[in-house]
């Protein structure tokens, strides 16, 4: 009995099928499945006719071979290294968005920042013969362009940049300039104190992570202040570990803290709790990342916020064109101020 349900199972219609029980050719039926009936003259009636067919016979295409017919797949991947971010969140719908206005099929894949899963499935997006495939924040996108030539597949970097393929990437120094700069200001006017600040999550491996800090340390070089004298807090995006670096710094007086990410902000919000009222209120920071809910935080003056619809325009642009892996397209950020009470 088990053998039988499961032949019944796996026994999907085909297009004869379809054809016969709409009364009409094979070839009727795959103009209308395949969106080409109106160039044939099919009537409105028939085409009608077999997508109901179809749809009550639980018909579905089979995309590999159908990718064999056409030589085409229209199938597009990305690789997205987390989902519990707002920031790659709205990357991946977004992506979903303008792929499929574009009559692409979407797929993403996340690889929890691990090199060996991102070749794993850039392989795996590969054998499903995508066109193009993007790899958003990769930890190793050389590795992953060097797969995707050669198989002859079209690779963008987004997020992070890559030097075998277009990059579109935030303009990560300009951003962490003006955000430092916010800080400083609002460290004198709320405070009476002008820094040094701490730089607090990220790795330094990490482009981004690199270009962020380099414009925390530039915006106070500019005011005078002794780079040497930050402290810099990169031990990872984790939330754990940005709570345990600011437990392990003796904290007295004004604070200044330039979180690298909302993940690292929530380690940072755990550790802002433990303090006392007094020091609590000494405690100014921003965030280059931006979450609706972080601008009612305590002691926030801002956040930057990476202007995702721009990023993935700028993206979608390079895969119909034939730009060569030079310098990344940088997208400006959008910073958003805040202004919060002091906590009595």
């Amino acid at each position: 009995m088990v053998a039988d349900e499961g032949e019944e199972i796996s026994k999907r219609p085909t297009i004869y099928d379809i054809a016969v029980l709409a009364g009409t050719s094979p070839s009727a039926v795959s103009s209308v499945l395949n969106g080409t009936w109106k160039k044939r003259r099919i009537s409105v009636k028939l085409a009608e006719r077999v997508s109901r067919v179809a749809e009550e016979q639980g018909y579905t295409t089979n995309i590999q071979a159908s990718v064999l017919r056409r030589a085409r797949s229209k199938i597009i991947g990305m690789i997205i290294p987390k989902y519990d971010n707002r920031y790659f969140g709205a990357i991946a719908e977004h992506f979903e968005a303008r792929a499929r206005d574009q009559g692409l099929f979407p797929v993403v894949t996340c690889t929890q920042r691990d090199p060996a899963l991102e070749v794993e499935a850039a392989k795996e997006l590969i054998s499903y013969q995508v066109e193009t495939l993007i790899a958003t924040g990769a930890t190793d996108p050389e590795r992953i362009t060097q797969i995707c030539q050669a198989a002859r597949v079209r690779s963008i970097n987004l997020d992070l940049p890559g030097s075998g393929a277009p990059s579109v990437i935030s303009d990560n120094y300009t951003g962490a300039m003006d955000l430092t700069d916010v800080l400083l200001d609002r460290c004198k006017e709320d405070l009476g104190w002008q820094g040094p600040l701490t730089f607090v999550g990220g790795r330094l491996s990490d482009h981004n992570t690199a270009e962020r800090l380099r414009g925390f340390l530039d915006a106070q070089k500019r005011r005078g202040i002794d780079p040497q004298q930050a402290k810099v807090l990169a031990l990872g995006y984790s939330a754990d570990n940005s709570e345990n670096a600011l437990m392990s710094c003796e904290t007295t007086g004004p604070t200044g803290l330039f979180i690298n990410s909302t993940i690292s902000l929530e380690g940072a919000m755990r550790w802002y709790r433990k303090q006392s009222a007094k020091q609590s209120n000494m405690i100014r920071f921003g965030c280059f990342d931006w979450d609706p809910f972080g601008e009612f935080l305590p002691g926030n003056v801002g956040m930057v916020q990476q202007d995702v619809e721009t990023m993935l325009d700028r993206t979608f642009e390079l895969i119909g064109s034939d730009a060569k892996p030079d310098n990344p397209v940088l997208v400006p950020c959008i910073f958003r101020p805040v202004r919060t009470e002091k906590r009595g």
